[in-house]
């Protein structure tokens, strides 16, 4: 995803002196980096939503119960894609024998959808099932097609855009949580500060008010002698 030319300094120096820098005090640029993805994500949002009122506005209308049909149709292929690019991972990794167990889980899945797709055909006119069905996709807001392949599907939940954006939601979530914690200590360490000023300002009166106490006995002692003298 072409997003332009960083306007950012990208120099491993300052990444360790950063990191070196964080140790003595909390710099905080969580919250920016959490600012950032946000932005991000709800660009890609906008999107999502924008395609998909392109394709309310372009395909042929259907009934709730055909489109609940093609729904199920739809999660399927998705539960196949993903598998698929799940099983092809653990292979490149050598890990064959889970590989394996993944793509058995997968003709599993596909019997299913042979099934969901003869309900769904069943469901509506022929010249209208031949009609490429799309959807967009909540991740990363390509179009995924109805009767796309495996191989297509595999391509997509593996690709790099839409793990990019997996990682993307995740880092966030993990920001989020990140920033939460650090203001709640924030919030904690200014109320503590606040109640130590407060108690000190409480000392700080009584200490006045004992030593005006003081001074006040001893200017009337001071009276007191003087009184007496002066009758002597």
């Amino acid at each position: 995803m072409d997003l332009g030319e960083c306007t950012k300094i990208h120099d491993l120096a300052l990444r360790a002196d950063y990191e070196i820098a964080s140790k003595e005090r909390d710099l905080f640029f969580e919250l920016d980096a959490m600012d950032h993805l946000e932005s991000f994500i709800a660009e890609c949002d906008r999107r999502t939503e924008l395609a998909k009122k392109r394709l309310a506005e372009t395909q042929e209308e259907i009934s709730a119960e055909v489109s609940a049909k093609a729904e199920k149709v739809h999660e399927l292929n998705e539960d196949i894609g993903k598998l698929l690019a799940k099983a092809e991972q653990l292979g490149a990794e050598g890990n064959v024998d889970e590989s394996q167990k993944i793509l058995m889980e997968v003709e599993k899945v596909r019997a299913k959808k042979k099934e969901a797709e003869e309900e769904y055909r069943n469901s509506m006119p022929a010249s209208s099932f031949q009609q490429q069905k799309l959807r967009v996709c909540e991740v990363c807001s390509a179009y995924l097609g109805l009767h796309d392949n495996d191989r297509r599907l595999a391509d997509h939940f593996g690709g790099k855009l839409h793990l990019g954006f997996i990682q993307i939601l995740e880092k966030l979530d993990q920001l989020r949580k990140t920033v939460a914690e650090k203001q709640e200590k924030r919030n904690q360490d200014r109320l503590r500060r606040r109640e130590e000023r407060e108690r000190e300002e409480r000392m700080g009166r009584r200490s006045g008010s004992r030593n005006r106490d003081r001074r006040r006995s001893r200017s009337r002692e001071r009276r007191r002698r003087r009184s007496r003298s002066a009758s002597h």
